[in-house]
């Protein structure tokens, strides 16, 4: 009975999907699908339809309307603003891995510095943007002395970088 059900109305779908289709932006195999799903679960739960024609044609036009709703809040990628995060080119998958790896890897670097050094320069790397005299207020500095420092420290981290990065370099 199911499979008469379904050859019988396949004709009608496709032409009433096919009519819809234009009007609510979808692809008409989309609609036809979306009302193959209802079908089947209106089938499981309720068994046929009284008047299967009617009820095709209302969940045909039902789906329609879903679908110009949803169309009018989704986009796909790459035509909003941000589009696609994995086409664009600055900011790939795999440059956001090697940016993340740099950024563990100068944090580390950082808790290495000797003195004052390390919580100098994470609060200089904090993502909450702190000002200097927030900075020279969370270390007991004064703001005055807290740029001379700051240049002790990165002096410090740019030679033990180096140090680093030379003795990674292959030989020979």
């Amino acid at each position: 009975m199911t499979h008469d059900l379904v050859a019988a109305l396949r004709p009608l779908l496709t032409a009433e999907a096919s009519a819809e289709a234009h009007a609510s932006g979808a692809e008409p195999g989309d609609l036809e699908q979306a009302v193959w799903l209802r079908l089947l679960e209106h089938l499981e739960a309720d068994g046929p339809p009284p008047d299967p024609p009617r009820w095709l044609r209302s969940a045909v036009r039902s789906e329609a309307r879903r679908s110009r709703r949803r169309s009018h809040f989704e986009r796909p990628y790459g035509t909003g603003p941000a589009g696609d995060p994995a086409d664009d080119p600055d900011h790939g998958p795999e440059l956001l891995a090697l940016a993340a790896a740099r950024r563990r890897a100068l944090r580390e670097a950082v808790r290495r510095l000797p003195g004052r050094c390390p919580r100098l320069l994470e609060a200089l790397l904090s993502p909450k943007d702190l000002t200097y005299r927030e900075i020279a207020g969370e270390l007991g500095i004064s703001q005055g002395s807290l740029g001379p420092e700051r240049s002790r420290c990165l002096g410090c981290l740019r030679r033990l970088l180096t140090a680093e990065v030379a003795a990674r370099e292959p030989r020979g």
